[in-house]
């Protein structure tokens, strides 16, 4: 799926790429926050020693600063884009929509979920811009 990006979105990825050395794959800019979708195996790199990188980024836009790690399968997607939250399984099931059905530990619901539901929105959004999943549901 092709993901277009605002102007300022892509403006902000230019930023990140130049202080993190990490070429971003996507970027989500709220009214308070930025979320950048950063290649697998990458994320040490984009959050740099003792998370500098992240911090001089959020200084730069002057926004909380969010990173999500790609993944190589729909399942392992929707459980990074709902990280720190412990998943323990995800079910993408593909009747008349996609929908990931997420299995998260009791505890960590409230961090899934996150403030006024940012957490997941945010997992949903990443989602059907790159596996094309019409939402996501915890279990």
């Amino acid at each position: 799926m092709k993901v277009t990006l605002s102007d300022e979105a892509m403006r902000l990825i230019g930023l990140f790429d130049e202080l993190a050395e990490v070429s971003a794959k996507d970027c989500l800019v709220d009214d308070d926050r930025v979320v950048i979708l950063v290649p697998a195996g990458e994320m040490g790199k984009a959050i740099g020693p003792a998370g500098k990188t992240v911090k001089r980024f959020e200084e730069r836009v002057g926004k909380a600063v969010e990173l999500v790690e790609d993944a190589d399968t729909p399942e392992a997607f929707v459980a990074s884009a709902l990280a720190p939250a412990a998943v323990r399984h995800v079910t993408v099931s593909e009747q008349d929509d996609r929908v990931a059905y997420v299995e998260v530990e009791e505890a960590d619901r409230g961090v899934a979920i996150g403030k006024d539901g940012a957490n997941i929105q945010t997992a949903r959004t990443l989602a059907r811009r790159h596996y094309d999943i019409d939402d996501i549901q915890l279990t």
